[in-house]
């Protein structure tokens, strides 16, 4: 897979890609990622200036944007513009993400992006959700982490994505290691008892519906 991020602050990007799983990923060559600075298609690296109609904050300016996202598309890309107004990203939108090739994350910052960008570009928008944050960068992030954990080979035990929270509608069910008693606190006995079958059991029980 391969992921373009175009982003006016490309430094922020630096810890997360070569940390953990994402860093061994891009090692073994099953993920390239490319952090593109937007303010590198414009004169004089002036990105944003003042909304039409009057307002707080800058805009992000179209041209810069669009010609960023026209330096690394190819034919088979899909582009997604983080933003509030954008679908609600979810489990199932992560794994339908992971099977793409090709995927370019547009960053928004400030008051956010020219409308004409999103439209010229027929990007799709996507939210994580119902708050606020200073930018498209660290939901970059939240994507590239689900996104890129479905990918075939990432997971050190692909076993570990049937049983996560999500999977099958569910939030997945309490875990404990070791001691088996903290502060007088001890781990539920089937999980001592061996009893495959019953653990099992008690697991599928302790799974809880994932809210509406």
């Amino acid at each position: 897979m391969k992921i373009d991020i175009l982003t006016i602050f490309p430094e922020y990007f630096d810890g997360p890609l070569r940390s953990a799983l994402l860093g061994k990923a891009v090692e073994k060559g099953l993920l390239e990622v490319r952090v593109t600075n937007i303010r590198d298609f414009t004169p004089d690296g002036k990105v944003d200036d003042r909304p039409f109609g009057g307002g707080a904050g800058m805009i992000l300016k179209a041209e810069p944007v669009y010609r960023a996202a026209k330096s690394v598309m190819t034919a088979g890309s899909e582009l997604i513009m983080l933003c509030p107004t954008g679908e609600r990203f979810t489990q199932d939108t992560a794994e339908s993400l992971a099977v793409k090739e090709h995927i370019v994350l547009i960053n928004g910052r400030y008051e956010g992006i020219d409308e004409r960008a999103a439209e010229l570009l027929a990007v799709r928008k996507i939210s994580i959700g119902d708050f606020v944050l200073s930018g498209g960068e660290a939901a970059s992030m939240v994507i590239i982490e689900a996104v890129t954990r479905l990918v075939p080979g990432f997971m050190g035990n692909p076993e570990s994505l049937s049983d996560e929270s999500f999977i099958d509608g569910c939030v997945e069910y309490p875990q404990y290691t070791r001691p088996a008693e903290f502060m007088g606190m001890k781990v539920p006995e089937v999980l001592l008892s061996g009893d495959h079958g019953k653990i099992e059991e008690y697991r599928k029980n302790k799974k809880r519906k994932v809210k509406a």
